[in-house]
């Protein structure tokens, strides 16, 4: 059973069904990850903390939190999948290919790792936050606090 925790709006329930997944050593949700066919190819982009907090700002744009262990999340963070379980968990994601997405980990290593993955989904428009959490708060911004509610 997947229990759903949130911090500052973020749904983690993600996080427990990787825990699970990793207990269980189960090797395959049943989730359909083969992409579909797309006659756009895949654009990803490496940005620095301005230009993603413009990207991340889009409402359409779906942000996601791939570092693992959880050590914080941007303000705007739609969804945590650590970098490693995309694949088991792309029901998280967006079933349109063509949405935009934008992934950030710690410092870049994860978050470069989930842009491959979710290429060879079918997601055509990825942004990746250059030098990650590390870069976003040194360039002056903060974390996302934890909510009340959580």
């Amino acid at each position: 059973m997947l229990v759903g925790v949130r911090f500052g709006g973020i749904r983690l329930s993600t996080v427990a069904a990787a825990a699970l997944i990793g207990v269980a050593g189960c090797g395959s949700s049943g989730v359909d990850t083969e992409p579909p066919p797309t006659s756009a190819p895949a654009s990803s982009r490496l940005l620095g903390p301005g230009e993603f907090a413009e990207a991340v700002a889009d409402p359409v744009r779906t942000t996601i939190n791939v570092h693992v262990p959880f050590e914080g999340a941007l303000p705007g963070t739609d969804v945590i999948i650590p970098f490693d379980q995309i694949e088991r968990q792309a029901s998280e994601l967006p079933s349109d290919r063509t949405t935009p997405i934008a992934v950030y980990c710690l410092s870049g290593r994860m978050s470069a790792e989930a842009v491959q993955t979710l290429e060879n989904l079918g997601y055509t428009d990825i942004a990746d936050l250059k030098g990650g959490m590390r870069a976003w708060q040194a360039s002056g911004r903060a974390l996302a606090q934890p909510s009340a509610d959580r």
